[in-house]
């Protein structure tokens, strides 16, 4: 934790003084433009600091890893941005490009060429490129293909034709296979000779003739035991393996339930077609968890800080427009009871009290149903159970918060009726938002939508409208 934090600073550091450097670029520049000076020494100048700060700049970003670079980029307006990534070394492009978000990649991509993006693929590997073709441009993406030898070609063809959700579009080609005819020796002087190991390697696939899967053999396996064994004698017959069609989240479960670091791909006839990382994996795991907090926060898509405002608008417009229906409904149905307003002004006070904390108590039911949902723990057989836990909650705690809202009410206003109004209504309404907080992300899983995806709002929609209209139908029957 304390390198981490310690990393963290170091590339906030990093970052102020990019943007340090960058501004006194823009400084000295503007300066020297401001000076009253023949046209050969002013340019002598110019071509002076600009070097100069040309040189500080590459140097700092030369000795960042692509991960940092691509952070420096994402936290840069656009302009400065661009002038950052021109001073990139070129053979790192292509490892930039994979680290940057998706809406700040498009914008560099914008200003890279042909031959430039082309240069820059053609350094990343298979399954590298396969994450970076979907953005590149079809006539990029055409010729890099024909640069591509027949083998790799096919590979990434193959990855390019899985949903980007699926274990397919995931696999890393970049494999180490023994056969299991031949002994712990044989395999550890063939190691020897390759002389270095895929990333992420902590187990060898071992396979027959025509590439079928027979077992795995853990490296650890290789290294304590008897060289005179052979691979068929130690090799795990039994190992996790996944098809490309599997989905990327089941997978992600599996990983984190058997701890595993790499585990094979195979096609239906059990043929090893590649392997799955677990670095691969953290990214999508990271991927989707920026995913649902956008969703919750009614982003339709990942947002450049930097974009234009006519962009970050069509980002943003969907949610607020159903909120403002939500709202409208809402108000509507306080409109219904302005008669019982007008004659207990109490009401008007206390009725937001009722929906806010209907509103809260339901997004925690809901959060923990989603949270179910996205472990595979709901399923038909344990939904009875789970509805009538979320029931037995959400009536203890109405009641007993209920009860010390109605006191406050009545130490408020001196009246028994609306005290007993306040904790019937509060009970009711956290009913009703452990009811709805259940059904709704599970009728959207069941038509397969992302239960994350609009769930908050629906629910205080709900609370909040509900909450009004038992509130005030309440107090309208007993108070008026």
């Amino acid at each position: 934790m304390a390198e981490y934090q310690e990393n963290k600073e170091s590339l906030q550091e990093s970052l102020q003084l990019i943007v340090e450097l960058l501004d006194k670029h823009e400084l000295v520049e503007n300066l020297v433009h401001k000076q009253e000076q023949d046209g050969p020494k002013q340019e002598l100048v110019e071509s002076i600091v600009h070097r100069q700060n040309i040189a500080l700049l590459q140097k700092k970003l030369e000795s960042l890893h692509p991960a940092d670079v691509a952070y420096i980029l994402e936290a840069l307006p656009l302009e400065k941005r661009l002038y950052v990534w021109d001073l990139v070394k070129a053979d790192r492009d292509g490892e930039i490009l994979l680290e940057v978000s998706d809406a700040v990649r498009q914008t560099l991509i914008a200003d890279m060429d042909s031959d430039e993006l082309l240069a820059a693929a053609e350094q990343l590997d298979t399954d590298e490129l396969a994450d970076l073709a979907p953005d590149l441009p079809k006539d990029v993406l055409q010729e890099l293909l024909d640069s591509l030898d027949t083998q790799n070609r096919e590979r990434l063809q193959s990855a390019l034709s899985y949903p980007e959700d699926t274990v397919g579009a995931r696999m890393d080609f970049d494999i180490v296979t023994i056969r299991e005819d031949i002994s712990l020796e044989v395999a550890l002087r063939y190691l020897r000779r390759i002389g270095q190991l895929p990333d992420h390697t902590d187990k060898l696939f071992v396979v027959d003739r025509h590439d079928i899967l027979r077992g795995v053999l853990p490296l650890k396996r290789l290294v304590v035991k008897d060289l005179e064994l052979g691979v068929k004698d130690v090799m795990a017959d039994d190992a996790v393996v996944f098809h490309p069609e599997d989905m990327a989240d089941e997978a992600a479960k599996a990983f984190e339930r058997y701890d595993l670091v790499t585990a094979p791909v195979v096609d239906e006839n059990n043929k090893l077609v590649g392997r799955l990382t677990v670095d691969t994996v953290m990214d999508y795991i990271r991927e989707e968890a920026e995913s649902d907090m956008l969703s919750l926060a009614g982003l339709r898509e990942e947002e450049d800080l930097f974009s234009s405002v006519w962009t970050s608008v069509q980002n943003r417009w969907t949610w607020l427009a159903i909120n403002l229906v939500t709202a409208l409904v809402a108000s509507r149905v306080i409109g219904l009871f302005e008669g019982s307003i007008e004659k207990v002004v109490a009401l008007a006070a206390l009725m937001p009290i009722v929906a806010g904390i209907g509103g809260n108590s339901g997004n925690q039911t809901t959060t923990m149903i989603v949270r179910g949902i996205a472990l595979g723990q709901i399923s038909g057989v344990n939904m009875q159970s789970l509805i009538k836990k979320e029931i037995g909650v959400s009536i203890i705690n109405g009641l007993i918060w209920g009860s010390v809202l109605g006191l406050i009410a009545y130490s408020l206003y001196g009246n028994t009726i609306l005290s007993v109004v306040m904790t019937a209504a509060m009970t009711l309404n956290l009913l009703l938002a452990a009811i709805v907080g259940v059904t709704i992300p599970i009728v959207m899983s069941k038509f397969g939508r992302d239960p994350a995806v609009g769930s908050s709002v629906l629910l205080t929609a709900m609370t909040d409208s509900g909450g009004f209209f038992i509130f005030l139908g309440l107090a309208t029957i007993f108070l008026t």
